[in-house]
C-alpha cells in the first residue's frame, strides 16, 4: 500500500475539516446561530487536533528513534502504530533493524574495549595516559606496581609521594626517553608520546623495567672483560713460566766451578741472554696492556664548555699533519654551518677524535682523502662523521669493534674505540659505526 493509508486517513480528515468549515459559514451567514457556530468552532479545533496528532505521529517517532541513538537505548522496539499501513510496518522494521544493528555493533565494540583493557592490564610494560589538566586517562597495573601507586585520579596526586617520579615524565619532551630509578633502586625506561583521544590531547607515558636487561648486559660485559684478561694474561705469563723453567734448567746443567768462580760456556750465554729477553718483552707488554685497562676504567669526568667546531677540526688537522703527509693523504673538512658550536670538554672530544683520524688514516690506501663532516642532524643535534674510503670493516667484526681490548690490527691495544665510546656516553652522546667492506668506514659522533 506504500503510504495509501496514511494518505487516505489525511485526506479524509482534511475534507471534514473543510465541510465543517463551509457548515459553520452558513450558521454564521445564513442562520445567523451563534450557538451553532460555538459548537462547530469546538469541532473544527478537535479535528484540527487530529490532523495534526496524526501527521505529527511519524515525526515523535523519528525523534524517539534518534534518542534511541544518543542515548545508546537499543533495547526500544518500534511496533505499536504497524495498523496504520504497510508503510508504517515498514518504517518500523526499518528502525528495529537499525537499533539492532547498533546494539550489535555496541556489543562488538564492548568486548573489544573489554578485550584492549584486559591486554594493557596484563602487559609488563606500565602505561600512563594525562591530559593537559592533569587527569588521569589511563593508568595499568603495571604502572602501579613499577612506580608504587594504589589509587590516583589526577597527576598532582604524585607530588607528595613521587615529587622525582613526578618532575621525571613532566620534563620529558614528546618523543624522548629517560632512565629512572624507582624505589627499589630499579631502572626503568621512561618514553612520552602524545595521542588525541575524545578530542583532546593525551601525554602517554610508557615504562619498561631494564633493571634485567641491564644486568644481563653487564654480566655479559665482564664476561667479554674476563675473557680478553685471561687471554692477554696467559699470553704473557704462560711463556715467562715456561721460560724460567728452562733457564733453571740451563743454569742446573750448564753452570761450572772453576775454583771459587762459576762459569758458563757461550752457548749458554746466548741461550740465557734470549730467555731473559723474551721474558722482559713479555713482562713489559703485560705492563703495557695493564696500563691501557688502567686508562680505560679512569675517565675523568668531562668539563663541558662551548667549543667552535671549525677551530676543534682545524687543530686536529694541525696535530696529524705529518701522518697525512706521510701517507699523502687529504683530510677535507665539510662544516654547514660554518658558526657550529657544540657543548663538551674540549681535551676529552680532541682525543676521540684524533683516535677516529688516526684510524682511518691506517686504513686508507696512500693518495687517498678523509672526510669530516660538522653539522646538524634531522633532529637538530651537533654531529661529527669521520669518514674514510679504505678496506672497511666486515659486519662480524664491526659488532664487536667496540669491546674493550677486541682489535683487527696486528698491534694496537684495542681501546681505543670503546674508550672513545666511553667519552661520548659521558657526554650524553653517542658514537656509531657504519661500514661496507671496501668502500666506506663512517664513525658517527652525535652530542
Amino acid at each position: 500500500m506504500g503510504f495509501k493509508g496514511f494518505r487516505i486517513r489525511v485526506i479524509i480528515r482534511v475534507i471534514l475539516i473543510a465541510a465543517t468549515l463551509a457548515v459553520m459559514t452558513y450558521t454564521l451567514i445564513g442562520l445567523n446561530a451563534w450557538f451553532a457556530f460555538v459548537v462547530l468552532s469546538f469541532i473544527l479545533a478537535a479535528q484540527l487536533a487530529d490532523l495534526f496528532h496524526f501527521v505529527e505521529t511519524t515525526n515523535r517517532k523519528l525523534t524517539r528513534f534518534l534518542e534511541s541513538i544518543r542515548y545508546s537505548d537499543f533495547v526500544s522496539t518500534f511496533t505499536t502504530d504497524s495498523r496504520l499501513g504497510d508503510s508504517f510496518k515498514d518504517l518500523n522494521i526499518a528502525f528495529n533493524e537499525v537499533l539492532e544493528a547498533f546494539r550489535l555493533a555496541r556489543s562488538e565494540k564492548e568486548t573489544n574495549l573489554h578485550f584492549l583493557n584486559t591486554i594493557v592490564e596484563h602487559v609488563s610494560t606500565g602505561l600512563l595516559g594525562f591530559d593537559n589538566n592533569g587527569n588521569i586517562e589511563l593508568i595499568n597495573a603495571s604502572t602501579k606496581r613499577l612506580i608504587g601507586i594504589y589509587a590516583i585520579h589526577n597527576i598532582e596526586d604524585l607530588l607528595e609521594k613521587h615529587p622525582k617520579f613526578y618532575k621525571t615524565i613532566f620534563d620529558l619532551p614528546t618523543g624522548k626517553s629517560t632512565i629512572y630509578r624507582n624505589q627499589e633502586e630499579e631502572q626503568i625506561s621512561v618514553s612520552a608520546t602524545e595521542i588525541i583521544l575524545r578530542g583532546k590531547k593525551v601525554k602517554l607515558i610508557s615504562l619498561q623495567n631494564i633493571q634485567t636487561q641491564l644486568q644481563k648486559k653487564e654480566i655479559e660485559a665482564w664476561q667479554n672483560l674476563t675473557r680478553v684478561l685471561r687471554h692477554e694474561i696467559m699470553n704473557s705469563i704462560t711463556p715467562i713460566a715456561s721460560l724460567t723453567t728452562t733457564l733453571r734448567t740451563i743454569l742446573a746443567e750448564d753452570l761450572r766451578a772453576q775454583g771459587s768462580e762459576y762459569v758458563l760456556d757461550e752457548e749458554t750465554k746466548d741461550d740465557l741472554t734470549d730467555g731473559l729477553g723474551t721474558i722482559e718483552g713479555r713482562s713489559k707488554g703485560l705492563i703495557s696492556f695493564i696500563d691501557a685497562y688502567r686508562d680505560y676504567t679512569s675517565i675523568p669526568l668531562p668539563d663541558p664548555e662551548p667549543i667552535v667546531v671549525k677551530d676543534l677540526l682545524h687543530r686536529i688537522e694541525t696535530l696529524l699533519k705529518s701522518s697525512l703527509d706521510s701517507h699523502n693523504i687529504n683530510l677535507k673538512l665539510y662544516l654547514v654551518p660554518e658558526n657550529l658550536v657544540i657543548n663538551a670538554d674540549d681535551k676529552l672530544i680532541e682525543q676521540v677524535l684524533i683516535n677516529l683520524v688516526k684510524n682511518a688514516i691506517e686504513a686508507s690506501p696512500d693518495d687517498s682523502a678523509i672526510h669530516l663532516y660538522a653539522g646538524k642532524s634531522d633532529d637538530g643535534n651537533a654531529r661529527i662523521v669521520v669518514e674514510d674510503h679504505g678496506q672497511g670493516i666486515i659486519r662480524e667484526a664491526l659488532d664487536k669493534i667496540f669491546i674493550p681490548f677486541y682489535t683487527t690490527k696486528k698491534t694496537g691495544s684495542g681501546i681505543g674505540l670503546s674508550l672513545s665510546r666511553q667519552i661520548m656516553q659521558l657526554h650524553n652522546g653517542s658514537l656509531t659505526a657504519d661500514s661496507e667492506p671496501g668502500k666506506f668506514t663512517r664513525f658517527t659522533l652525535k652530542f
